[in-house]
């Protein structure tokens, strides 16, 4: 994954299988743009928590609009 030249988001929600630290994800995705750990969540966010992912997705991206 190392080298990834686009803007990159990355939300952790608690259980997931792998939670990425802050530092791992910087070191990763050179162009980081977010980072947020969440408070609940898991593998499959986007249907267990659908109104915190989208949030995740519009706080991503709002820099490049």
């Amino acid at each position: 994954m190392q080298g990834v030249k686009i803007p990159v988001g990355v939300s952790v929600f608690p259980d997931e299988l792998y939670e990425a630290p802050r530092s791992w994800a910087e070191q990763a995705y050179p162009k980081l743009i977010h980072y947020n750990r969440l408070p609940v969540g898991g593998h499959f966010a986007a249907w267990e928590q659908p109104a915190l992912f989208s949030d995740e997705m519009r706080a991503t991206f709002r820099s490049l609009r």
